[in-house]
């Protein structure tokens, strides 16, 4: 089973960056979106229903912010839209999709470039790491899967000691991360099967950062623990250029 998980920073936007020809050629079996920034009525699904995709989308209440979705050739048994908490599910930060034998969750960590929302984004790290556990209770098999907006360590950032006090490289966000690892039991993909540094998943559009590849790695495919022998390879997709994000690929015999 292929999956990818991609910040696409407009659903729209990406489609206009002929998005659906690239699907096709990737062909994962389920992507998890984020940052749609669209409301149902304005994303395309007819045209992923061509290419073999079931859809589901949670969308901001505000127009044109965040938003998460999961596109699936596999149609799921259940979809939990939002984790039941009102101030996160208003911005669309978290969609399920439930199938035979584990679930995939599409989630979009709260930035804080604007530091005055840092406490709401360090809230919702607290609120969605009590979520996956009290979740694996009921479901062991995770995979998790989105733009974290963390770094979790020097090797993730281009730049760690220059970013040190910057969200998204605080330490408070880094042992945040490291809590929900080990408190969860999860399984940092990509890291599991690659330890080289300047992989990054994100690029700034200023100073020509992607060309000069000065980025950070902000996306994961986490998968629970006993998944472990399941997995087959993690990869990033880097040639992807839709968004200042680029995909992350796991595949897994499930």
């Amino acid at each position: 089973m292929r999956l990818i998980t991609y910040n696409v920073n407009g659903i729209r936007a990406a489609f206009t960056k002929d998005f659906l020809g690239w699907l096709k050629t990737a062909d994962p079996d389920i992507i998890c979106i984020q940052e749609s920034k669209a409301g149902n009525d304005q994303i395309d699904i007819e045209s992923l229903e061509k290419l073999g995709y079931h859809s589901y989308w949670h969308s901001a209440v505000r127009k044109g912010y965040s938003g998460v979705g999961i596109a699936s050739k596999i149609k799921p048994n259940h979809v939990e839209f939002g984790c039941g908490i009102e101030s996160y599910d208003n911005e669309g930060r978290i969609i399920r999709a439930d199938f035979d034998g584990y679930s995939a969750i599409s989630v979009y960590v709260p930035s804080a470039s604007n530091i005055e929302r840092l406490d709401f984004k360090m809230q919702f790290c607290h609120d969605f790491l009590e979520y996956i556990k009290n979740l694996k209770k009921e479901i062991p098999n995770l995979i998790i899967s989105g733009d974290f907006n963390i770094c979790h360590e020097a090797i993730d950032i281009h730049n760690p000691i220059g970013l040190k006090n910057v969200s998204g490289f605080l330490p408070m966000e880094r042992e945040w991360m490291t809590n929900f690892i080990n408190e969860c039991e999860l399984i940092d993909s990509f890291r599991f099967f690659n330890n080289d540094p300047d992989n990054y998943t994100w690029w700034s559009y200023r100073q020509n950062s992607r060309a000069r590849n000065k980025g950070w790695r902000l996306d994961y495919n986490f998968t629970s623990y006993s998944l472990k022998d399941k997995l087959s390879r993690a990869v990033i997709l880097k040639e992807a250029v839709h968004s200042d994000h680029c995909p992350a690929l796991l595949e897994l015999d499930v």
